[in-house]
């Protein structure tokens, strides 16, 4: 049973860090990919940053440079260091993680709780 746990978020200035993490808590299950998306008050979803098996990563465009995903296989965790933090990325911060085993057509899914990041002086 996959369950996604964050934590890391809280209250930082602008200009700040905040480190975020996310461990699938319930499963040995060998993700595809993982990333993170954020949803701000009034504003659709958005995908912020992925990592797939392999190691490899994209980011959007608005968090280049500033935003690091990595992820710990052996511990089944992904992260998220945001350096330079605006008042736009004022958000709650999902975790997500993408599962499809060999013998699936189409994968899964699945979905953490979210975790709060707000960036204000």
């Amino acid at each position: 049973q996959v369950q996604l746990v964050e934590s890391g978020g809280g209250l930082v200035q602008p200009g700040g860090s905040l480190s975020l993490s996310c461990e699938d808590s319930g499963s040995a299950y060998s993700f595809n990919a993982m990333a993170w998306y954020r949803q701000a008050p009034g504003k659709q979803r958005e995908l912020v940053a992925t990592i797939t098996s392999g190691g490899s990563t994209n980011y959007v465009d608005s968090v280049k440079g500033r935003f690091t995903i990595s992820r710990d296989g052996a511990k089944n965790t992904v992260y998220l260091q945001m350096n330079s933090l605006k008042p736009e990325d004022t958000a709650v911060y999902f975790c997500n993680a993408y599962l499809k085993r060999s013998w699936e057509v189409v994968g899964r899914a699945y979905w953490g709780q979210g975790t709060q990041v707000t960036v204000s002086s």
